[in-house]
């Protein structure tokens, strides 16, 4: 393991939020129903998020575009929003072990607002990046059709495409590139 259970976990999260709308095929928003977004916040454990509404569906992907700007930022940039964002939240880091998870750091308490608790989270997970320079975990997808973000925790730092399909994409056209 790379880095704490929840900093890949925020991590996870942030990309797989950037990549429901950046990720190629960009014609669709994998995110647009609120269905969609409480399968979202199931499948990356944002266990004390509200049933979905369709306003809290906007405010949610209105933060694909800002987070997008984060991971992709120079390590001096990424730290100044990292600390706007932590400071316009309020944010004071603790200690906490909840449901399944063990100890680990909350910045915002459990009630504030999801799309809060996401940048702050995010802001919180990039800390241990900037820290440690490894703001090269992320990257934009090696695919040229596609923004998508890639979130590398191989060991080697092999990871270039942030989906299947981009890399499948990639392999077909380097095949037929070398058929003909």
């Amino acid at each position: 393991m790379l880095f704490a259970h929840d900093t890949e976990m925020n991590l996870k999260a942030a990309t797989a939020l950037v990549n429901s709308l950046f990720s190629s095929p960009r014609d669709s928003d994998r995110l647009s129903t609120t269905d969609d977004l409480d399968e979202f916040f199931r499948e990356h454990s944002y266990n004390f998020a509200p049933r979905a509404t369709t306003e809290l569906l906007g405010e949610v992907q209105a933060l694909r575009a800002p987070l997008r700007d984060l991971l992709t930022s120079p390590r001096d940039e990424a730290a100044e929003t990292v600390n706007a964002w932590l400071s316009e939240a309020g944010a004071l880091p603790q200690l906490v072990r909840h449901d399944a998870l063990d100890w680990h750091v909350h910045a915002v308490p459990t009630d504030a607002h999801v799309p809060v608790q996401m940048r702050v989270e995010t802001a919180m997970a990039l800390i241990d990046l900037i820290r440690s320079d490894e703001l090269s975990r992320l990257a934009v997808c090696a695919d040229e059709q596609c923004e998508g973000i890639v979130l590398d925790l191989s060991r080697n730092r092999s990871r270039r495409f942030c989906s299947t399909t981009c890399g499948n994409r990639a392999a077909v056209a380097a095949y037929r590139a070398r058929q003909s």
